[in-house]
């Protein structure tokens, strides 16, 4: 009986002996990387996912990589949405300069219009007048034999008026015709304007159409005051054609 007691106290002493030991090497395979390869269904298993904390990184991790996709499509749209604006700016600012272009060559196209109208616009030498003597009319009172223009009524100091745009060549005395005032027309021909009482123009001086040149009066070769009218292809005594149907080829009623 004493035998077997002492016997069965060194096969207990030896149990956490191999105990530790096992655990030891459990620990060794563990370090080295063994284990996960070679170990028991049992060991390999270890603890629950949810206690080694790996769920909640991953879920962090997925969390951030979804923000940072969203700040991205954001950043996305909004380089998208600014690209856009400034699209839309540049094509606004291309069709105001277009349609400011337009609107200023309107402008001076209805310039140049009006200017053309102006220059093209014809207007009796004497507002509200008639003529008096006709063109070609014979007697001793001209030298040709015939009048070499028309004769408007008009009693003197009664304005007269350029009948077209023009530039004047003569102003001053002209003989026969007393003060006078000769205009070389926009269209290249000359109208003559005699027996003046005054003139209010001089050479070289641009004058348009019913701008106010001098005065009617009785200065020259007359019996009366009235005004002196005539159209020419020249500037010179001798170039005349008819009055009237020069000034109605303007526009001007008589």
């Amino acid at each position: 009986m004493a035998f077997t007691r002492a016997t069965g106290r060194h096969r207990r002493s030896g149990r956490p002996h191999r105990t530790t030991a096992r655990a030891a090497g459990v620990a060794a395979l563990t370090t080295t990387g063994v284990i996960g390869a070679a170990a028991a269904p049992a060991l390999a298993a270890g603890p629950a996912a949810e206690q080694t904390g790996l769920t909640p990184v991953l879920a962090l991790g997925d969390s951030m990589a979804a923000q940072i996709e969203a700040q991205a499509a954001a950043q996305k749209q909004a380089a998208e949405e600014a690209a856009a604006e400034k699209r839309a700016a540049q094509i606004a600012r291309k069709e105001a300069a277009e349609a400011a272009k337009k609107a200023r060559e309107a402008k001076e196209r209805a310039a140049r219009e009006a200017e053309r109208k102006r220059l093209d616009t014809y207007v009796p030498p004497i507002a509200g007048s008639y003529v008096s003597t006709g063109y070609r009319a014979g007697g001793a009172v001209w030298s040709s034999g015939t009048h070499t223009g028309v004769d408007f009524h008009a009693a003197g100091g009664t304005p007269v008026q350029a009948v077209g745009a023009g530039t004047v060549v003569e102003a001053g005395w002209g003989g026969a015709y007393g003060n006078q005032i000769v205009i070389r027309m926009h269209d290249g021909t000359y109208t003559q304007y005699g027996h003046l009482s005054s003139i209010g123009v001089s050479v070289g001086q641009t004058v348009l159409p019913g701008q106010r040149i001098g005065l009617s009066g009785a200065t020259g070769n007359v019996t009366g005051p009235h005004l002196h009218f005539e159209a020419r292809t020249a500037a010179g005594y001798g170039s005349d054609i008819d009055p009237v149907a020069y000034l109605r080829s303007h526009g001007v009623d008589l």
